[in-house]
């Protein structure tokens, strides 16, 4: 009975789990003082993991008949080589490994989602962390980061292969394009705008696609794990606990098979618009 009634209602239980470990409450909407320590700590250790396997495998690489972790690297080295080859068609020794890079850490970002809601954070309330959020792309700041990041290559390249007038000029001259001097000069700002649009939508797009997605995910693992909170159907002392966990572990196997697929096809698909972005900022219009 105490524990039931010391237990956290639903909505503490999932603001708790959405709060981030940060060393001050934001003030506003936009607050650059504010450090989320649990997004950093997650995001250098997959980033870790992520560089030291595929560096510790290609020291042990063999010319012979390579082992298993070797065959599963050279897999994904030739999966992303290949996305490479198909959609930049411009001559670049950034691309392939910036693409393989975003493609392993997104995907460890969100496989993170598939860790068990309440386990990380018990072990980090053990150590006396109120709070821990273990999926780094469930921030927005993470997401926007790895975005702003491909965005600014992105204008690198345009500035570099189009220079300042021919990167100005798709910009200005583009969609609407007349050979009437006069004409064209008007139809500058409203081409401005919207090729302006369409330009800051793309650093937009890709953070909020994986951080929408990733975030639908985590809330549903949330509502999963409310049906055996003892607030609710007594703990397991009740036909009501049993039949919640059993709920909870059918439905939940299910969406973590699905989500499977989720967090593999957004990896793929934010590895994939960057490589497009890339090579549309090194071909001439």
């Amino acid at each position: 009975m105490a524990a039931a009634e010391n237990a956290p209602s639903a909505t503490e239980y999932i603001l708790h789990h959405l709060t981030f470990l940060s060393n001050k409450a934001p003030q506003g909407i936009v607050d650059f003082s504010v450090i989320n320590y649990d997004t950093v700590f997650f995001s250098v250790l997959l980033a870790v993991v992520f560089g030291g396997s595929f560096y510790l495998a290609a020291r042990t690489a063999t010319a012979g008949v390579p082992g298993k972790f070797q065959n599963f690297v050279e897999m994904m080295v030739e999966f992303v080589d290949n996305q490479v080859r198909d959609s930049f068609h411009g001559t670049s020794k950034l691309i392939a490994p910036l693409a393989l890079t975003i493609f392993c850490w997104v995907f460890l970002f969100n496989f993170m989602d598939l860790v068990p809601v309440d386990l990380l954070p018990a072990v980090a309330r053990g150590i006396g962390l109120e709070r821990l959020k273990v999926v780094p792309s469930t921030d927005l700041n993470a997401t926007f980061a790895l975005s702003l990041t491909v965005f600014i290559l992105i204008v690198y390249y345009s500035l570099r292969m189009k220079g300042m007038v021919g990167f100005i000029s798709e910009l200005t001259l583009q969609p609407f394009n007349t050979k009437n001097v006069f004409a064209q000069a008007l139809l500058v700002p409203v081409n401005f705008i919207l090729e302006s649009v369409t330009f800051l939508a793309r650093p937009v797009s890709l953070s909020l696609r994986l951080f929408g997605n990733l975030y639908a995910g985590e809330m549903i693992f949330l509502l999963l794990a409310l049906l055996t909170l003892s607030s609710g159907f007594g703990g397991l002392t009740t036909v009501g606990g049993w039949l919640g966990l059993l709920a909870q572990m059918i439905l939940g196997l299910a969406w973590a098979i699905f989500h499977i697929l989720v967090i593999t096809l957004q990896a793929f698909i934010f590895m994939v618009l960057t490589i497009v972005y890339l090579s549309m900022a090194h071909e001439h219009h």
